[in-house]
Order: C-alpha cells, then structure tokens, then sequence
C-alpha cells in the first residue's frame, strides 16, 4: 500500500506565490518520478511538472520561469514552488508518484487526493 499526501493549496491574489508539499509512505522500494498534474473541472489532467530520480525535471510551457519542483527522494518528497500565480493556474492539483514496492518489481503510478489552488483577487 502506497499513500500519496498533498498540502499547502490554498486562496492567492494574482502575482501572489504559494508552495505544494507532497509526501509519499507506505511500502516503497524505489521512487523513479515524482510529480505534479492540475485539473480543472471539465478538463482532462494535464501535467504541471515532473523530476526524476536523477535530477532531470520537466515543465508544461506556461509555468516555466514561474514554478520550481524540487524533491528529496531520500525522504520520498516532492515540492512544487508557484510564483507569479495567473488566474488560469487554478485548479487542484495532484501529487504522482511511479513506485515499485518490491526491489524486484515494476513501477506503478499513485495518485494524491489533490489540494484545491485558487488564484483570484
């Protein structure tokens, strides 16, 4: 069993910053990435940044220059910062984890039950 927590979501005015902390536990053998996803109703999920476990991170094109993710993968971490918040950021946003739960096993994607970012004045 693998539980993926989510904290920090919140209410912030345009321009404002507000910094996602998401934790994974349970039965890891390894994380191989780690990563953040939004969703807005009536929207599919789309992918807001990823790292992995060596250090190689991604970004979707609009939160480039605003958003850092950056983790700790001896702690099973991972954190997103969010500066310059546009209103289109937001949505709830969800913490991904790919992990194997055996030295021997496959990875397998676990999902977080999201937190709620509004961006408004």
């Amino acid at each position: 069993q693998v539980h993926i927590v989510e904290s920090g979501g919140g209410l912030v005015q345009p321009g404002g910053s507000l910094r996602l902390s998401c934790s994974a536990s349970g039965s890891i053998s390894r994380i191989t990435v780690m990563g953040w996803y939004r969703q807005v109703p009536g929207k599919e999920r789309e992918l807001v940044a990823t790292i992995f476990d060596n250090g190689t991170t991604h970004y979707r094109t609009s939160v480039k220059g605003r958003f850092t993710i950056s983790s700790d993968y001896a702690k099973n971490t991972v954190g997103l910062q969010m500066n310059s918040l546009k209103p289109e950021d937001t949505a709830v946003y969800y913490c991904n984890a790919f992990v194997a739960t055996a030295p021997q096993s496959s990875v397998r994607g676990y999902w977080g039950q999201g937190t709620q970012v509004t961006v408004s004045s």
